[in-house]
């Protein structure tokens, strides 16, 4: 009988598709969902809960019974918690430790570390919450991605955001302590090890760790640097969501710099001269590179197309380019020149490119007429009552996406960036602007997708009523 338990899981239609996965893991995803009391089997399951409870012997009493799922999620919240609160009060002792002439250098240099993937953790937890609102809204975005039937689910997604917060922040608490203790050497370890760790779960060819999924973000990587083929939807959503993360990866540039010049946990990098220094050349040819990607895949496409559009796009990607090499001329000018004739053209150019960015957000990548269904979930949700056709939905997204813009400049200029704190909290606000941007975008190709597919059904329509018209004895029953 239990048998048929696993099979009614397996068959169940609410299930997707899930090739070679075990069969014990969609047993587990049917009890953390409820959906197992569905089914004849499920509810054979309860009666023997029930009859547990009564104190009447079955012959499966012993085998059935399993910890509430409830239970287990709540247990799991609160160790979570708990180590939560073991991490920062141990780094926070650590960081007390510490001299206050040195404390702030090491704080900068540990955030340096540690704060790219950080922001990626919290990259991947926005990215879960983005699918769940798609499969809530019935907006089928494997289709849209092109992606095949053992994408992740947004369940997966944030299982793997759950190990990343887990493991990301315990490193950087035991840099903290390891340092704070004089045990240089062993907190030097702790990033190089992360960062190896990161790589190799990337890279690793064998088939675990979503290998499927894993091949398909390097290959799109590989077409956004290379743009030698055809853009599909994936590449440019992806390159587009790379432009936001520009400052992370210049602090991986110079995290791994560092790594390879033996200058972890040591203030040599601290030094204008030192090859990691603050005028490293590296620094803004990192920040441009994702904008010259995007710029390029617009040619690309004006290439295949010949739509004109496409060329106004790229000028939109040209004009982050002077934001970000006026800004890095602070460290190669005489200060009265920058201050004279570099930062006003680095101001000017910063506001010409928020302006047009956000134009572009809202006219060409939403099109507010697309501001329909992305809320109006498939069945009744709190959601859809807070958020479906409400005026102040438009005016926080156009208003908060504004703002946001504004303030790319200040993340993106180099010679601001010692504000670690502040640069991260900007940082962390274009992530969540990206987050709702997102929403929007593929819900607009969503409802693009469709809109085609209703116009070839009504060319067919046309064209069987023209074929009846033209040749009416071929049609008689």
């Amino acid at each position: 009988m239990f048998g048929g338990v696993v099979t009614a899981a397996t068959n169940s239609p609410h299930l997707r598709k899930s090739g070679s996965r075990p069969v014990v893991s969609d047993l587990e995803y049917l009890l953390d969902t409820g959906e197992l009391g569905n089914t004849a089997e499920g509810g054979f399951l309860h009666s023997l809960e029930a009859n547990e409870m009564k104190g009447v012997s079955t012959p499966l009493s012993s085998t059935a019974i399993m910890p509430s799922p409830i239970f287990l999620w709540r247990f799991k919240v609160l160790l979570f918690f708990i180590w939560g609160f073991i991490c920062c009060k141990t780094g926070w002792d650590s960081v007390m430790r510490m001299s206050a002439d040195l404390r702030d250098l090491f704080l900068y240099e540990a955030f340096l570390y540690y704060n790219p993937l950080l922001l990626v953790t919290m990259m991947v937890w926005l990215w879960g919450v983005n699918l769940w609102f798609f499969v809530q809204a019935n907006v089928n975005y494997a289709k849209i991605f092109d992606l095949d039937q053992n994408h992740l689910t947004h369940r997966e997604i944030w299982k793997c955001a759950n190990w990343m917060t887990i493991i990301v922040p315990t490193s950087m608490t035991a840099y903290l302590y390891l340092y704070s203790h004089g045990e240089v050497s062993l907190a030097a370890s702790q990033p190089v090890l992360l960062y190896a760790v990161v790589a190799m779960v990337l890279l690793f060819p064998f088939d675990i760790f979503y290998l499927s999924s894993r091949y398909f973000l390097l290959r799109t990587l590989w077409r956004i640097v290379f743009p030698l083929q055809a853009i599909s939807f994936a590449d440019f959503f992806l390159a587009d969501i790379l432009t936001s993360m520009a400052k992370v990866f210049s602090d991986l540039e110079r995290s791994v710099c560092r790594m390879v010049h033996r200058q972890v946990a040591t203030i040599a990098w601290f030094e204008a001269d030192s090859v990691c220094g603050s005028h490293s050349v590296a620094i803004p040819v990192v920040l441009v590179l994702p904008y010259i990607f995007r710029l390029f895949q617009c040619l690309r496409q004006y290439k295949d197309t010949r739509e004109k559009t496409t060329l106004l796009n790229a000028l939109k990607y040209s004009t982050a380019v002077p934001v970000i090499f006026l800004s890095a001329l602070k460290y190669h000018v005489f200060p009265d020149r920058w201050t004279n004739l570099y930062r006003p053209l680095w101001l000017l150019s910063s506001v010409l490119n928020s302006l047009y960015s956000f134009y572009w957000d809202v006219t060409r990548d939403w099109d507010l007429s697309g501001f329909t269904r992305i809320f109006k979930f498939s069945k009744s949700h709190l959601f859809s009552h807070m958020l479906y056709g409400r005026k102040w939905v438009y005016f926080w997204v156009i208003g908060s996406n504004l703002i946001l813009r504004c303030t790319w400049t200040y993340k993106l200029s180099a010679h601001l960036r010692h504000n670690y704190l502040t640069v991260f909290a900007i940082t962390a606000l274009e992530m969540l602007r990206r987050f709702q941007w997102v929403f929007f975008r593929v819900e607009n190709e969503w409802n693009k997708m469709n809109s085609k597919s209703n116009i070839q059904l009504s060319m067919s329509d046309i064209s069987n009523e023209e074929e009846k018209l033209i040749n009416p004895s071929d049609h008689k029953v």
